[in-house]
């Protein structure tokens, strides 16, 4: 069985969109890449993260029944867990934050978990880039080392960041994000610059607009499906980055052609977690609605193009 590591968040998110709102519900992106890579059969799944004393059972609960290993999640005793609440624009593409609470997460030093030294694929979920590179530090030669991160961290910690992507083979940001990392608008040339910086594939996600993928000279570009219904794009990035590893984790091929269908997969789970809010939806999703849904992926992207 192959082994996923996913290190990130396990927070409380308060959300509005134009949809509505919510009270405190579960989120972080641990939760997301974790509910989503849980997808995948034949995948070990571990997590590594921080809660407070307040974090309830029935959350607790939501991981251990999808065999999400829990043992590197640490209850910090009288703590309480890190909270973000935002406010969605009209577009659903910008956000307005509303409250930050970092509280345990301020003092999060990441334990690896024993069993989970030896993981196969490593996810670091977007964290202070010290987090990163000290699960980095404990991990024994992981097949693959994915990244994500923001401009928060190329704001303020810019030269550890760079010296934690030299370590990762894959880093996913946003189209905005590139820009910032690598000072070109071009994409194409962002990328080649972010290669530079020691990652062999780039993923530049683009939201509603597809994502990216590059490695050396190749490029790839997968759509992102039209949906009637967009609620809450929270997490939708998180599960993504989920469905994208678990699949490498379960396929247990990490090359440039199985990342192009890890991309594929990846895209289908995060155009479910937008229909609803929070967590809702990924965790009512079934089996038979992930393959139908890649079957419209499928027929998106074939298209015969006649050269004569």
């Amino acid at each position: 069985m192959s082994q996923l590591l996913c290190v990130g968040t396990v927070a409380f998110d308060k959300i509005e969109t134009p949809f509505g709102k919510t009270d405190k519900i579960l989120g972080g992106a641990a939760t997301y890449i974790g509910l989503s890579a849980s997808n995948f059969e034949g995948v070990d799944i571990g997590i590594v993260s921080v809660v407070g004393e307040d974090f309830p059972d029935e959350y607790i609960n939501i991981f251990k029944d999808r065999d999400i290993n829990i043992e590197g999640l640490k209850i910090v005793e009288g703590g309480k867990s890190f909270f973000w609440s935002g406010k969605y624009h009209n577009d659903m593409n910008t956000r307005d934050t509303l409250d930050t609470q970092l509280n345990v997460l301020e003092n999060f030093d990441p334990v690896v978990p024993e069993n989970y030294k030896n993981a196969d694929i490593v996810m670091l979920g977007n964290l202070h880039p010290a987090v990163q590179m000290s699960v980095i530090d404990q991990v024994n030669n992981p097949k693959l080392i994915i990244l994500d991160t923001m401009n928060f961290w190329m704001d303020t910690t810019l030269e550890l960041l760079h010296k934690t992507i030299a370590k990762v083979d894959v880093i996913t940001i946003n189209d905005e994000e590139a820009r910032q990392l690598s000072g070109e608008y071009s994409l194409v040339k962002a990328a080649r610059k972010i290669r530079d910086m020691g990652p062999d594939y780039v993923v530049i996600k683009k939201g509603e607009h597809g994502a990216l993928l590059f490695y050396n000279d190749e490029m790839f570009f997968a759509p992102a499906l039209p949906l009637e219904d967009i609620f809450d794009p929270t997490g939708a990035g998180d599960t993504f980055a989920g469905g994208f590893s678990g699949y490498l984790a379960q396929t247990k091929d990490i090359s440039f052609k199985n990342m192009k269908s890890a991309i594929i997969h990846g895209s289908n789970l995060a155009s479910f977690c937008v229909e609803k809010f929070g967590t809702e939806k990924m965790l009512q999703l079934t089996e038979d609605e992930i393959k139908r849904r890649l079957e419209h992926f499928e027929n998106l992207t074939q298209f015969e193009i006649n050269l004569t």
